[in-house]
């Protein structure tokens, strides 16, 4: 299954760290957190992923088109015109990744929408947000999307408001509250999973986002569950949760690290 991963953000929070680069490529440790979320997938067997770039979205290319020249060691012959020959062949080597340009500013569902025709013929797709790190069981999400037959699940974490807040009856949302003053028990940690039918919540308005319209038309319709996440989640969204996950990998204790 494929996974698409929103990217195109300007982080307007961070812009001290993210005026010369993307909010994705901010690293924890010596690795963007990118990496760290694409990891997460990877542990669970799904390295087929969908990168939705906008805002600096050429640093990104930049990032995987070198990725085997950065992380491998490499012999070159200097007086012919053989290739070079890449020593070691890490986990990453065996991901493919499109890299797909979604517009500076368009929002998030017009993200979405544009990466339709990279989808083919699947069912569905997992997607998430590029800022946002957790230990989620993603093979009992899918299990769980796959067993109540809706158009959308989200996972459900349990971090202050400013988020999606989700008012829930059982597994299923009945209202989406993008930005709420007040604390939810659950808001939207990202961590999604998609029928290809999510496709037509989506216009051709590239300022729709997909935490607006889409979400709230969906939970309306009764199309939008909630996989309940009481682990470790963690957004970089500031200055503080980004020293926060870089002091957690430091310890050697980052509780997403669910890979060897």
């Amino acid at each position: 299954m494929k996974v698409v991963i929103l990217c195109g953000g300007k982080g307007t929070r961070l812009k001290a760290e993210t005026e010369f680069r993307p909010k994705p490529m901010l690293p924890i440790g010596n690795r963007p957190i990118l990496w760290h979320i694409m990891k997460t997938y990877s542990h669970y067997g799904h390295t087929d992923f969908i990168l939705c770039l906008g805002y600096k979205g050429d640093i990104i290319k930049s990032y995987f088109r070198n990725f085997k020249w950065e992380t491998s060691d490499v012999t070159i012959s200097l007086n012919s015109s053989s290739q070079a020959v890449f020593h070691d062949q890490p986990e990453e080597h065996g991901w493919n990744v499109t890299l797909a340009n979604t517009g500076e500013e368009s929002m998030t569902a017009y993200r979405i929408k544009q990466i339709e025709k990279y989808i083919g013929n699947d069912e569905n797709f997992m997607l998430t947000y590029g800022d946002g790190v957790g230990n989620i069981d993603i093979e009992a999400l899918l299990e769980f999307h796959h067993s109540h037959g809706k158009i959308c699940t989200l996972t459900g974490t349990h971090p202050p408001g400013r988020f999606g807040e989700l008012n829930i009856e059982g597994s299923v949302v009945t209202t989406f509250n993008e930005k709420p003053q007040a604390e939810g028990a659950y808001i939207n940690g990202g961590y999604m999973v998609c029928n290809r039918k999510i496709f037509e919540y989506f216009s051709d308005d590239p300022a729709i986002m997909l935490e607006q319209e889409p979400m709230r038309k969906l939970a309306k319709d009764k199309e939008l569950c909630v996989f309940k996440h009481d682990g470790f989640w963690q957004p970089m969204d500031n200055y503080t949760e980004f020293s926060l996950l870089n002091k957690l990998w430091a310890s050697g204790k980052a509780p997403w690290k669910l890979w060897d």
